[in-house]
Order: C-alpha cells, then structure tokens, then sequence
C-alpha cells in the first residue's frame, strides 16, 4: 500500500469501500507503519459517512445469499466474504430470499452484513433483528458493517501496510 502508486491504490480500495472521499483520506494517511496504522485509517476516515456515501457503498454490495455478477475483483470479493453462507439448503435460501425482500421493502436499501466468518444462521439471525430496527439504528449499524467489510478488504488485498 505504502508503494503502489496513487492511482493504483485507489482502485483497490474503491473495491473496499467505493467512496471517492474515503479513498481520499485514506490515501493522505500513506505511508502506513504497520497493519494497525492502516485500520486506524480506514475506520476514521469512514466515521462517520454521509447518507450519499452509503448509498453509494451499497449500491456495489449484492445480496446476501445470491452470486455476485461478474467476475471482476468487487465480485470475488463478495463471493469470498459470502462463502460461510452455504445456501444449498433449501429452507435457507427462501429465508435469506425472504428476509432480503422484507428489509429491503423496510429500510430501501439491500441488506449489507460482514459476511465473512459468518454462517447462514448467523446471517439470518442478524437479518431478522436488524428488522426490529428504526432507521436510525439501521443507518448506525449499516455504517459499522461497511467499515468492517472495508477494513477485511483491505488488509486482505493490501497485506501488510
């Protein structure tokens, strides 16, 4: 991270967390003297986001329980994080499927959770307390998954600063 060049830096980490202003301010934090540094950075730079910002973010994030299109970086990511989600049950997928859609006819907006290290059950778990939510405790709560995706993207990608 330290030595790649700007431009290439701030591809890889639009794919952590696709907000031109975060990218930015993380950039500025170069360079990094260890791991720490670097999620010290990412996190402050993404407290808070704006209602713009997460729109944005989510607008690259798919469904949970569903494959990501393509077959760029952004989807491998998503694929990756979302492999503890084993939907080949049957019961499972009509869960997620449906509780995606009640969130979604909710809050407006897909229903975004750090996958990774998670399973199904977690996941849904999640989902269907997360729907007892007001839209402000949502707004909070979406905040907080999109800087954990961001900071596991990131030093995944990055590796050591």
């Amino acid at each position: 991270m330290n030595t790649a060049s700007e431009a290439d830096a701030a591809r890889t980490l639009s794919l952590c967390l696709d907000v031109p202003r975060w990218v930015q301010e993380v950039l500025s934090a170069r360079p990094f003297t260890d791991v720490q540094a670097l999620r010290h950075a990412i996190h402050r730079a993404a407290a808070p986001l704006t209602a713009e910002e997460v729109h944005r973010a989510l607008a690259v994030h798919p469904r949970i329980g569903e494959t990501p299109d393509g077959d760029d970086a952004g989807a491998r990511h998503a694929s990756n994080e979302q492999s503890g989600v084993d939907i080949s049950d049957a019961t499972v997928e009509q869960r997620l499927r449906a509780g995606n859609l009640a969130y979604e006819n909710q809050f407006g907006q897909v229903f975004l959770i750090r996958a990774a290290g998670r399973d199904a059950h977690a996941v849904l778990d999640a989902l269907h307390s997360r729907l007892d939510n007001d839209p402000e405790t949502e707004a909070v709560v979406v905040e907080h998954e999109l800087r954990e995706i961001a900071e596991i993207r990131a030093t995944g990608s990055l590796g050591d600063a």
